[in-house]
């Protein structure tokens, strides 16, 4: 349905939990190396807990790789506390690629200020956190996305 595109992710149960919301919506999950860990990782795979081995999952070298081999003719939407539109006024479409930065440093600025009105912010009350989790932030997104596409399981 979408692809979730974790770009450097750093903490293995992210990622782990980002695998089990892509099983859970018929998403697929992207890695882009470097990663903060290894797939072999025991917390990767307890957070996926025994589904791990049914992501479709696809791990990319560098993030130009993942450009590369990416389906041109979907929309790459990458969320940042640097952007300033809401996902509450982006039109999600099946196929769409949703785009994370690492925890410690989200995405890079250039790709965030390239991404126009593709780049997507999380409405946060002011002065409450400076961001929220990887994980957490995914499954917002996520959700909002496969709402829209009227998805009834």
């Amino acid at each position: 349905m979408f692809h979730i595109v974790l770009v450097h992710p750093e903490i293995p149960h992210n990622a782990g939990a980002a695998g089990r919301l892509a099983l859970a919506t018929d998403s697929a999950l992207h890695l882009i190396k470097p990663l903060g860990f290894s797939l072999e990782d025991k917390y990767v795979r307890r957070t996926g807990l025994d589904y791990w081995q049914d992501v479709k999952l696809h791990v990319w070298e560098s993030y130009e790789d993942f450009l590369t081999g990416a389906d041109p003719a979907a929309r790459k939407w990458h969320l940042s506390t640097k952007a300033t539109r809401s996902p509450w006024t982006a039109e999600f479409k099946a196929g769409d690629y949703l785009i994370f930065g690492r925890e410690t440093k989200g995405l890079p600025e250039e790709i965030v200020r390239d991404a126009g009105d593709h780049g997507l912010r999380i409405p946060m009350a002011p002065g409450g956190t400076r961001s929220l989790n990887l994980a957490t932030s995914v499954a917002i997104v996520l959700y909002e996305a496969v709402r829209q596409q009227g998805v009834e399981w």
